[in-house]
């Protein structure tokens, strides 16, 4: 039987990132009752849960989810853009770029918080993209191809820098390794203000674009020929990459395999509709990274493990199976 996207899967995948939410906010060192949790959450009273919950929990939580929301629908439009169901946001450099900035930051500014690495993140991703898309462009608007070979050199180079800086510097390094872990806690809710414009936008162009996906998985000629314009909705597409890749970078630092592995679990849930891929995407994203950073407080309790490092381990596996399907890596 196909498979098709449906409101009904939507509000499947709703409900479950809901329950998710809740397990996250419970789950942890010490464990809290969803009553409790929900009574602190609306009711806050300076008790040691609402403390537990509101200044600890809510804020990674939150984090966790639109990291993985903006990861998820950043990967799709990557694959769906570059028609290459192995590209990842990374691809683009931004990752990249954003560590380079952070490491800028540390070595020649003095930056120390995580509020301040969001600035530079940001800075570095969009930088780094943009060199990206301009080198990989073509009269014809950005190439696919070109985009993935501009954004390999762009990020090797700038991953090159990187060390070099950070093998130099000792102290750079060690508040270095701390962000680039990828990790949810430790930060507030003002590193989400910090980043949301920049997610909001990403999820704008991403709705604007996601309707021409279909069309231009038919090639460029045959979608012009019906209408569409291509290099339009190509602008806007790896726009919408750029910022949500950005913004999730500056939030929790690089977190690798949810843009490469959540879009093929939202292709088995959704079929081959881009109009239904790209919203699987996003809740199917935001649940597993919520389910992930949970993941990470019980493996090793009383200590955790940072999201991203789970997520290294779940996606390493995942990632050889996607490579050894030989029928999926044909551009």
């Amino acid at each position: 039987m196909t498979r098709t996207g449906s409101p009904r899967g939507l509000l499947l995948l709703g409900l479950g990132l809901l329950g998710a939410l809740t397990l996250s906010l419970a789950v942890g060192s010490r464990s809290l009752a969803p009553g409790t949790v929900l009574d602190v959450l609306l009711h806050p009273d300076g008790s040691d849960a609402s403390t537990i919950v509101h200044s600890l929990r809510l804020p990674r939580t939150v984090l966790a989810a639109t990291v993985g929301l903006c990861l998820g629908i950043a990967g799709a439009l990557m694959q769906g853009h570059t028609r290459n169901p192995l590209a990842d946001p990374g691809l683009l450099g931004v990752s990249a770029g954003a560590a380079f900035a952070v490491v800028l930051g540390i070595f020649l500014f003095g930056v120390t918080s995580l509020a301040g690495y969001a600035w530079f993140s940001l800075a570095g991703a969009g930088l780094a993209a943009a060199a990206v898309f301009a080198i990989g462009s073509t009269r014809g608007g950005p190439d696919p191809v070109s985009l993935v070979l501009a954004g390999t050199a762009v990020s090797a180079l700038l991953v090159a820098l990187t060390q070099s800086v950070v093998l130099r510097d000792v102290d750079t390094l060690d508040d270095y390794r701390f962000w680039a872990v990828g990790s949810a806690s430790g930060r507030d809710l003002a590193v989400f203000w910090q980043v949301l414009p920049f997610a909001l936008a990403g999820l704008l162009l991403a709705a604007i674009s996601t309707p021409g996906l279909n069309l231009l998985q038919l090639g460029d000629d045959v979608a012009a020929s019906l209408g569409m314009h291509p290099l339009r909705h190509k602008v806007l597409g790896i726009g919408a990459v750029m910022l949500l890749t950005g913004a999730a970078t500056a939030a929790c630092g690089p977190i690798a395999f949810v843009g490469l592995v959540v879009p093929h679990v939202a292709r088995r849930l959704a079929g081959v509709d881009y109009r239904w891929i790209v919203p699987y995407a996003g809740l199917v994203g935001a649940l597993v990274l919520t389910l992930a950073d949970v993941l990470g407080r019980l493996v090793v309790r009383p200590g955790e493990l940072q999201v991203g490092i789970v997520m290294a381990l779940a996606g390493g596996p995942l990632f050889v199976l996607l490579v050894r399907r030989a029928r999926l890596v044909a551009l």
